[in-house]
């Protein structure tokens, strides 16, 4: 049985910094560097929310299926695994929040802030449904 109670804290983070971003964000007279500011706030809940997701995934995988089944496999490989378990509803979603996981990682870039940020409702939409499989299905 795993212990999601570090994922359920980090899909409710990411819930709330959704919500203040927006509301703030709303403000017109909002200057750039304080949208820059919550933006990055979302981003960086984007990340860890992100990390957790995964390794819970590769986690259940393992002790639901075959101990060391994934060792060394790609991130596509266990979002497919994932995905044929029902963990998750979307594969090539995953692989984007992969990709952009990593330019964040290694380089800061604008254009890249802009659309994590732009994804990160939907992100929290299959993070909220990642979580929901792992807790139905948590023996």
């Amino acid at each position: 049985m795993l212990d999601l109670s570090s994922l359920r804290k980090a899909v409710l983070s990411i819930e709330r910094a959704l919500s203040f971003a927006s509301e703030r964000l709303a403000i017109s007279n909002i200057s750039v560097e304080e949208k820059e500011v919550i933006q990055a706030g979302v981003i960086q809940n984007f990340e860890f929310t992100y990390e957790l997701c995964w390794k819970f995934m590769k986690r259940w995988l393992e002790l639901n299926l075959v101990p060391g089944l994934l060792d060394g496999a790609s991130r596509k490989e266990l979002f497919r695994n994932a995905l044929e378990q029902k963990l998750i509803s979307d594969f090539f979603s995953w692989v984007r929040y992969h990709e952009l996981r990593n330019l964040t990682s290694h380089t800061y870039n604008r254009e890249v802030a802009d659309e994590i940020y732009s994804i990160t409702s939907h992100f929290l939409e299959d993070a909220t449904y990642l979580l929901k499989a792992l807790e139905a299905r948590n023996d």
